[in-house]
């Protein structure tokens, strides 16, 4: 592992499945990173740091860490799912920038109660829930 690059908590690398080198090494990227980034891009990122992870590796990483909710997901303008590190395995949600891919955490308390009290005035149980919020942050409408 590079020294830019975090290294990862030991109990997060248990999220991750057969603890391995590689994902030890995904893990500490996505750590080291303060964007979100997708598969592609984070494999490019060890490949041109001299890593040798393979792309599947990566992706089945990325996808452990955001099921054990240790990874924030969102979507760009195009569908593609884009992963940044959560410290905590406390739910967020970010607005994000269509231009420049910007994330900005958002208080989703109200989202999270009305999800809460469409679970208990269904009778559903295990309600998951995903919000897309997009726009344009302040720095790119100043360039534009």
């Amino acid at each position: 592992m590079r020294e830019d690059q975090a290294a990862p908590p030991p109990a997060d690398v248990e999220l991750i499945g057969r603890r391995t080198p590689q994902r030890s090494t995904v893990l500490g990227a996505l750590i080291g990173s303060a964007e979100f980034l997708s598969a592609q891009a984070l494999h490019l990122r060890l490949l041109a740091a001299g890593e040798h992870v393979g792309l599947s590796t990566v992706y089945r990483t990325l996808t452990a860490l955001a099921e054990a909710g240790r990874a924030d997901v969102v979507r760009d303008p195009g569908g593609e799912r884009l992963f940044r590190y959560r410290p905590s395995p406390q739910h967020r949600h970010y607005l994000l920038c269509r231009v420049c891919g910007t994330g900005l955490p958002v208080d989703s308390s109200l989202v999270g109660s009305w999800a809460a009290g469409i679970s208990a005035s269904s009778g559903f149980a295990d309600v998951q829930h995903t919000v897309e919020l997009t726009g344009t942050c302040p720095d790119c409408l100043r360039e534009q």
